[in-house]
C-alpha cells in the first residue's frame, strides 16, 4: 500500500472508534437487535423447509403442523420488521451524532487554525473536507453500520443452522466460501490509494470551483473564461480517471464474489441432491439447507462491499483527521493578562517577521507610539505596511523581538482582550448574514463598556449579554450609522435596517458596503484603530465626510492609518515610510517633505505638477 494509503489505515480507523465509543448503548442495541433480525431470518427458512417435509406424498399433508409452523414463520417476520426498523434507527442516529461530532471538531479547528494554515490552503479544499468529505465518510459508516455488524451474525448463525441439518456439506460450504472474502480482500486492499487519490483531487476541484466563483467579475473582465475552463476541464479529467479507477475496481469485488459464491450454491444443488435421494437428508431439510448457504454467501458480498466503501471512507475521514490534527494558534499564557482598559502606549523593539523564513521581511524594527497619536504607514506594495498591522492585531507572532502595549509585551495578554482594543477597517469588506442592524451591531462587544461620540456623551449602558435591540442598542447603532453616513442609504431601503444583507450578492455597491464595515467600528468604540485603506472603496464626496466621522473616532485614541492615497494622512501626527521591511522615514508631512526623501518622491508620483 502506499504512503498515503498507510496515512489514511489503521491510526484513522482507531480514531473513528473512539467516535462510535460515545454512542456505546446504542451500537450494544444495535448489536442485540441485529442477533435478533439474524435469528428470525434464519428460523423462517428452517421453518420453511419443515413445511415442505409436512406436505411430501399425496394425501399425507399434515394440516395442523403446516398452519402451527407458518403461524411461527408469521411471528418471527413481525419480529424481523420491527427488529430490522429499529436497527436502521439505532444505525442512523449514531452514524449522524458522530457525523455532527465531527464537524463540530473540524469547525472549531478551523476557529482556533493561526491565520498562517488559512493563507496558505485554498478555502474551497477546506469546505470540502468539512462538507463533502464528512457526507462520503457518513455514507460509508452507516453503511458499516447496516451491514457489517447483521453480516457476521449472518455468517456465524447459518454456519450453527447448517451444522445442525448436515455437517459434511456444511464443511464444504465452509471451507469454499472464504475464497470470495480472499477475493474482495485483495481487491479492496488495491482500491484504498485509488479512493484516497479520489478525495484530494476532489478537494483541489472544490477549491478551484469556489476560487473562480468569487473571483468571476474578474475573470470575466479579463476575458479568462475559456482558459479557466480548460485548467477545469484538465482538473475534471484528473478526478474522472481516478474515480474511474477507483469505481471500476472496487466494482469488481461484487461480480467476482457473486461468481465464486454461484459456484459453490451449484455444488451445494447438485451434491444435495444426491444426498437426498441416498435418504441422508430429507426434500425439506435440502431446501432449508439452500437457503441457509446462499445466507451464508450473502454477508460475503455485502461485507466485500461494506469493505470498498469503508476505504473511501476511511480516505475521507483521513482528510477530516489531518485537518482536526493541524496545530492550533499558540495558546495565550497560563499567566496572561486582561487589561481593563487601554491607554495606546505602543513600543515595537527589534521586531523581526518574515512569512517565508527564506526571505526576511521585516528587521530591527524599533517604534514608539505616544497614546492618541495618528501614525500613518505609506509605502510601496510590499513593504510590509499590512504585516505590521497583523503584528499588532497579533494575527501572527514576531519571528523576533517584541510589542508592547502599555509596557505589557502583547504574548502575555489574552488575544481576545488585545483585539478588543482594536477597532480595524481594512480594505475588503466582510458582511455577514443578517440584517443591516445585526451587522452593524456585531461591532458591540459583549458587556463592552460604551464609548463617546463627538459630543463626548455615552450613546447607552453596557450592552446586554444577548442583544434584543431595545431602545439602548438600537440607538447606539443608529448613532453609529448616521456619523458614518450609512443612513443616507439605508433609509431609502424598503426594509431599512431590517433589510438582510450578506457578503455576496445583495445590491449593496462595494462603497455602501464599506460604510458598514467602518459604522460596525464605530460603533464598538475601540481604544485604538488600524485603517487599512478603508476608503478605498469610497466616492470623494463621501469620503469627505468618512473622514470628518473618523476624526471624532480618532479623537483621543491611538490610531494607524495604512494608505495609499498620500492626501488622506497628511494631518497624521506622524508618518512611518516603509520599504523592503524596514521604516525609513518618520515625521510629519511637512518634515518629510522638506527632507526631500523617498516619501517626497512617492507623494509627486501622485501630485505630479500640483503645489505640495
Amino acid at each position: 500500500m502506499s504512503a498515503r494509503g498507510q496515512k489514511y489505515g489503521g491510526r484513522t480507523i482507531r480514531r473513528v472508534l473512539r467516535y462510535i465509543g460515545d454512542y456505546r448503548t446504542s451500537l450494544v442495541l444495535s448489536i442485540v437487535l441485529s442477533v435478533i433480525t439474524v435469528g428470525c431470518a434464519l428460523y423462517i427458512p428452517k421453518q420453511s423447509g419443515e413445511v415442505v417435509d409436512f406436505m411430501l406424498g399425496q394425501g399425507k399433508v399434515d394440516f395442523s403442523a403446516v398452519y402451527a409452523t407458518c403461524l411461527r414463520i408469521g411471528i418471527a417476520a413481525v419480529i424481523l420488521a420491527v427488529s430490522q426498523w429499529l436497527v436502521s434507527v439505532l444505525n442512523n442516529r449514531m452514524t449522524w451524532g458522530v457525523v455532527e461530532r465531527l464537524r463540530k471538531d473540524a469547525f472549531e479547528k478551523i476557529e482556533k487554525l493561526p491565520l498562517s494554515y488559512i493563507d496558505s490552503h485554498p478555502a474551497g479544499d477546506i469546505i470540502s473536507r468539512v462538507v463533502a468529505d464528512v457526507d462520503t465518510f457518513a455514507d460509508g459508516l452507516l453503511m458499516g453500520f447496516t451491514q457489517f455488524f447483521t453480516g457476521v451474525c449472518t455468517i456465524l448463525g447459518t454456519f450453527l443452522f447448517m451444522l445442525s441439518v448436515n455437517g459434511w456439506i456444511t464443511l464444504i460450504v465452509v471451507g469454499l466460501t472464504p475464497l470470495s472474502f480472499v477475493a474482495a480482500f485483495v481487491i479492496s486492499r488495491a482500491t484504498a490509494r485509488m479512493f484516497a487519490e479520489q478525495a484530494q483531487v476532489r478537494g483541489e476541484q472544490t477549491g478551484f470551483i469556489d476560487e473562480k466563483i468569487n473571483a468571476q467579475r474578474v475573470v470575466t473582465a479579463f476575458g479568462r473564461q475559456r482558459a479557466e475552463e480548460e485548467t477545469f476541464a484538465k482538473m475534471n479529467e484528473r478526478l474522472r480517471r481516478c474515480s474511474l479507477k477507483a469505481t471500476f475496481y472496487s466494482s469488481l469485488t461484487n461480480p467476482t464474489t457473486r461468481f465464486i459464491n454461484a459456484l459453490i450454491y451449484m455444488g451445494i444443488g447438485v451434491g444435495g441432491a444426491f444426498f437426498a435421494l441416498r435418504g441422508v437428508i430429507t426434500v425439506g431439510k435440502l431446501a432449508a439447507f439452500l437457503s441457509y448457504a446462499s445466507q451464508y454467501t450473502k454477508p460475503f458480498n455485502e461485507i466485500s462491499g461494506v469493505v470498498t466503501e469503508l476505504q473511501n471512507a476511511i480516505a475521507c475521514a483521513g482528510r477530516i483527521f489531518e485537518l482536526i490534527d493541524e496545530e492550533p494558534e499558540t495558546p495565550d499564557a497560563e499567566n496572561a493578562e486582561a487589561a481593563a482598559a487601554f491607554r495606546g502606549d505602543i513600543a515595537l523593539e527589534d521586531v523581526a517577521f518574515s512569512y517565508n523564513k527564506e526571505r526576511r521581511l521585516i528587521e530591527h524594527l524599533n517604534l514608539h507610539v505616544e497614546p492618541g497619536q495618528r501614525i500613518a504607514i505609506v509605502g510601496p506594495t510590499g513593504s510590509g505596511k499590512t504585516t505590521l498591522v497583523n503584528l499588532l492585531m497579533r494575527f501572527y507572532d514576531t519571528d523576533a523581538g517584541e510589542i508592547r502595549i502599555d509596557g505589557i509585551p502583547i504574548r502575555d495578554m489574552k488575544r481576545n482582550v488585545l483585539r478588543d482594543g482594536f477597532g480595524m477597517v481594512l480594505q475588503e469588506t466582510w458582511l455577514k448574514t443578517g440584517t443591516i442592524r445585526d451587522n452593524i451591531a456585531m461591532g458591540i462587544r459583549e458587556g463592552s463598556a460604551v464609548g463617546k461620540m463627538a459630543d463626548g456623551e455615552r450613546l447607552n449602558g453596557p450592552v446586554p449579554k444577548k442583544p434584543a435591540y431595545g431602545e439602548e442598542l438600537d440607538a447606539r447603532v443608529r448613532a453609529a450609522a448616521e456619523t458614518c453616513h450609512v443612513d443616507d442609504f439605508v433609509l431609502r431601503l424598503p426594509e431599512g435596517y431590517d433589510t438582510m444583507v450578506s457578503d455576496e450578492s445583495d445590491g449593496l455597491s462595494q462603497g455602501q458596503r464599506q460604510l458598514l464595515c467602518i459604522a460596525r467600528v464605530m460603533a464598538s468604540d475601540p481604544a485604538m484603530l488600524i485603517l487599512d485603506e478603508a476608503t478605498s472603496s469610497i466616492d470623494t464626496r463621501t469620503e469627505l465626510k468618512i473622514q470628518d466621522a473618523f476624526e471624532k473616532l480618532m479623537s483621543g485614541r491611538t490610531s494607524f492609518i495604512v494608505a495609499h492615497r498620500l492626501s488622506t494622512i497628511r494631518n497624521a501626527d506622524r508618518i512611518l515610510v516603509m520599504k523592503d521591511g524596514r521604516v525609513i522615514e518618520q515625521g510629519t508631512h511637512d518634515e518629510l517633505i522638506a527632507a526631500g526623501g523617498f516619501y517626497k518622491t512617492l507623494y509627486h508620483s501622485q501630485f505630479a505638477g500640483e503645489a505640495i
